[in-house]
């Protein structure tokens, strides 16, 4: 009898463990039944008479040594996975079984901040530094040589003093200008020089105009209500081949300068009456020429008496 008690238990089968874990997997479907039987002294047996029951009417045969051991393990929980604690070699691992998933959204994040930094690049970063390495030649080479070479087309044509010191004096500017990187008054400058230059190439007639139906001279009160008169011509530049143009001319009584191709020239009464008898004998003026502007020059050579201020409108 002693060597019969003392003989080792015989080893649980596979079949006996899967359905000792299908008894746990029952009894955790049933938790009312559980807490009811296990949770009163000396059930437990009621309980596997329970199980075998519910087994039978599955037409399932199950050992009650099975059965009790079932109920054993929900005990011990022995069939109850318990995740190990947090720490960084759990991390580590659940990264790398997830490592799929993880690597599909690292490589949309780098895709994304691929393109967000190539659209910067390109939409903003680059075309900052090239306007700013525009700026640097405009300031360091273009407008340096637009000036300097303006200056030098305005000598090139100039015959007078007035052309050649107004240039001296706004090429000074300019290299002054230069020195100091002074993108705007560069700028400014080199469009001066260039009007400049136009304004000295330039060659006309000032013609007094006798069209029918238009004023050939006009009088007007001064401003600030003086009763006097001034007395205008109206006259318009007409090149050689017939062009007219339109030239700068400050407006005396509005102090505004204007490009127009027709102004009036204000001159003594005794000029304005002469002009308007010899319109009034065939509604034509013979004596038409005001004034001579000569290339090279800056100043027109008047050929009738001139008081020396414009309007531009009447």
């Amino acid at each position: 009898m002693a060597d019969t008690a003392l003989a080792p238990s015989k080893p649980q089968t596979l079949d006996d463990v899967m359905i000792a874990m299908d008894v746990v997997d029952t009894l955790r479907h049933r938790e009312d039944l559980v807490r009811r039987e296990l949770n009163e002294e000396g059930r437990e047996s009621e309980l596997i008479d329970r199980l075998r029951q519910i087994y039978r009417d599955q037409g399932i045969e199950v050992p009650d040594h099975v059965l009790a051991d079932g109920v054993k393990a929900l005990k011990e929980s022995r069939f109850v996975y318990t995740p190990p604690p947090a720490s960084w070699k759990r991390t580590l691992l659940s990264g790398w079984v997830k490592r799929d998933v993880y690597g599909k959204r690292l490589g949309m994040a780098l895709a994304g901040l691929i393109v967000v930094l190539g659209g910067y690049h390109f939409l903003i970063s680059r075309p900052a530094q090239q306007a700013q390495e525009q700026a640097r030649i405009e300031v360091t080479e273009t407008l340096p040589k637009q000036l300097r070479q303006a200056h030098a087309e305005v000598l090139a044509v100039a015959t007078d003093d007035a052309a050649k010191q107004r240039a001296a004096v706004l090429l000074a500017d300019g290299e002054r200008a230069i020195r100091a990187g002074d993108r705007a008054a560069m700028s400014k400058i080199s469009t001066d020089l260039s009007a400049l230059r136009d304004e000295v190439t330039r060659e006309y007639t000032l013609t007094i105009v006798s069209r029918s139906g238009e004023s050939t001279g006009v009088w007007r009160r001064p401003p600030h209500g003086s009763q006097a008169r001034n007395y205008y011509l109206i006259v318009e530049p007409v090149t050689a081949d017939g062009r007219k143009l339109a030239i700068p001319v400050r407006n005396e009584e509005t102090g505004t300068t204007e490009s127009v191709s027709k102004f009036g020239v204000r001159v003594p009464e005794p000029t304005f009456e002469a002009v308007a008898k010899d319109k009034r004998d065939d509604g034509i003026v013979q004596k038409s020429q005001f004034g001579v502007k000569r290339r090279g020059k800056l100043a027109t050579d008047y050929l009738m008496p001139f008081e020396g201020g414009f309007i531009t409108k009447w």
